[in-house]
């Protein structure tokens, strides 16, 4: 028997064991009710797993192969968990007993390497986001992360937004607040461009504005005049460019003209999704020419989701996306 089947077996020996000594300890312990059992969740999460503005609402809990299925949002985004009927244990995904898993050939998964980008003389990643998505702040964090340890890289980063225009006014996934904040980052990327980078380095720490406006400068009779004249045209043109791409969530990244795999590339060149490091060696993998500041070594921690006032990520996912 192969070492990759023997791997399996164990596997699913374990998931087994695990699914037998649950149901025997879950007819064992005092209950909760489902609501009791789906708050004492979503307070977890909210303290532990997500940070800044962004908090989890329960929407349900009810019971379900002997625990409680919560399903909960993360603002627009819809989720399940499962929770042990007393509350002690949480299990954000749960395997099937009833369904045959799929073994993934590794010689199959999907991998893409740096000899495989889009080059060019002058390398150009486009990042698409939305101000309210803690993934697209993430990655605004990352390349704030970048050109602060390498400012000749603001020539070759553009931080484009996703939404649509409607009567003359911008829209965007998360409501109007978002959108008026998306406006807000076009018009100083645009007619204040010496402004923008430290103004979002301000505000992805708490999402605050007027501060943040003021620390970094900013004609705000400009931006005024910005947002409520031509920056709609400006975000028109974001919003045709992330069409014209098919970028559908934020963070989506372009390198070169070309939609780029974070989660392929990561893996191949053996870095850590959404790392400063990680995102500085796609850009430089699009020269044709490699400039020696390419060498220079950046974190290879995980950046924080959300708003937060340090860089690393303290708890939760390395990935992920608003859609």
């Amino acid at each position: 028997m192969s070492g990759k089947y023997l791997i399996i077996i164990i596997a699913l020996a374990v998931l087994v064991g695990g699914g037998l000594f649950y149901r025997n300890y879950s007819s064992q312990v005092q209950a909760l009710s489902p609501e009791e059992a789906g708050e004492k969740a979503i307070s977890y999460i909210n303290e532990n797993m997500l940070g800044g503005d962004v908090k989890a609402s329960l929407m349900s809990s009810t019971e379900e192969s002997g625990m409680y299925k919560v399903h909960f949002k993360i603002q627009e985004e819809e989720h399940d968990a499962y929770v042990s009927k007393d509350g002690m244990f949480l299990f954000p995904q749960v395997v099937s007993l009833e369904k045959k898993p799929q073994v993934a050939d590794q010689e199959a998964e999907k991998k893409l390497s740096c000899e495989e980008m889009e080059k060019s003389d002058q390398s150009l990643l486009e990042a698409f986001v939305v101000s309210k998505c803690p993934y697209g702040t993430q990655m605004q964090r990352i390349l704030i992360e970048i050109v602060k340890n390498i400012p000749s890289f603001k020539e070759n980063i553009k931080i484009e937004y996703l939404g649509s225009v409607n009567d003359n006014k911008v829209v965007s996934m998360h409501g109007e607040e978002e959108a008026d904040e998306n406006l807000r980052q076009i018009c100083l990327r645009e007619e204040q461009e010496e402004k923008f980078w430290d103004y979002l380095g301000c505000h992805i720490k708490k999402g605050e504005v007027d501060g943040c406006l003021g620390e970094a400068g900013v004609d705000k009779n400009k931006l005024d005049g910005c947002m409520k004249g031509k920056g709609v045209e400006y975000a028109q043109k974001d919003f045709e460019t992330a069409e014209k791409y098919q970028v559908t969530g934020s963070p989506g990244l372009v390198l070169n003209g070309k939609m780029v795999d974070e989660q392929a590339f990561s893996k191949t060149e053996g870095l850590t999704m959404r790392s400063a490091e990680m995102v500085k060696t796609l850009l430089c993998c699009g020269f044709e020419q490699k400039p020696d500041f390419c060498s220079e070594e950046l974190t290879g921690d995980p950046a924080a989701t959300s708003f937060s006032e340090t860089y690393g990520a303290s708890s939760g996912s390395s990935g992920g996306s608003c859609e």
